[in-house]
């Protein structure tokens, strides 16, 4: 199955500013894919559309299977819920929350009681190795526990497609290393994930990387074509 396609995809902004220019990508289910490309390249928006979080200005972004620009505001939630998951670099924690509680609250919008969203977030947790941590909360933990905190979170409901944005941006170099094992790990068991980095070293390590300039794609490792 493929998981992502773009075709002649374009994101423009007011004042003429083209972020992508006539994107064609695809990622097919099952694939470990870095994005790669400097500050302002448009990985960033590119993030945006495979997320479902935006729309392109034109041509085509498919996620899933599905159309993005044909989906009404709902059914996007709905997409969103269902098959994605997301990684930032700063965590997006809630500070007052325990680890367990904070990827609990990963499953508040699909309908899951309490008691078994607990229980999934406990599993996804000891998945990531923070079992020992369940009750801690974010200002009691450090900067690697609590990306993999974050990444239990994006897991716990168990999407096709994992996007982590900067996932080791904020980290010190072991944890990062952590991290990317975690990335690498998921990658290994189906989950189609793609890693958003200015990281040339993390790019390298994974199995297929994707390098963006000026809003266009200038390399696939896949293909090993350089755009003219």
């Amino acid at each position: 199955m493929r998981m992502i396609e773009l075709r002649d995809a374009t994101k423009s902004y007011p004042g003429d500013v083209h972020a992508l220019r006539g994107v064609d990508l695809q990622v097919d289910e099952g694939e470990l894919v870095a994005i790669v490309g400097p500050s302002g390249s448009g990985k960033s928006t590119l993030l945006n559309l495979i997320g479902t979080l935006d729309r392109p200005t034109s041509g085509t972004v498919r996620v899933a299977g599905y159309d993005v620009s044909a989906l009404s505001d709902s059914r996007l939630s709905a997409l969103r819920a269902r098959h994605i998951g997301f990684v930032f670099q700063h965590f997006h924690l809630a500070a007052g929350r325990s680890a367990v509680d904070n990827v609990a609250d990963g499953l508040l919008y699909a309908g899951v009681p309490l008691g078994q969203r607990r229980a999934r977030a406990r599993t996804a947790l000891e998945h990531v190795r923070l079992g020992h941590r369940l009750e801690h909360r974010p200002g009691e933990l450090s900067g690697g526990e609590k990306q993999r905190v974050a990444i239990a979170r994006a897991l716990v409901g168990q999407p096709s497609l994992l996007l982590a944005d900067e996932p080791t941006g904020a980290l010190d170099t072991a944890s990062g290393k952590i991290v990317m094992e975690l990335i690498q790990e998921l990658g290994a068991t189906g989950t189609t994930v793609c890693v958003i980095t200015h990281d040339n070293d993390i790019a390298a390590s994974l199995p297929r990387s994707v390098r963006f300039r000026d809003g266009s794609v200038v390399y696939d490792s896949l293909v090993g074509q350089v755009a003219s």
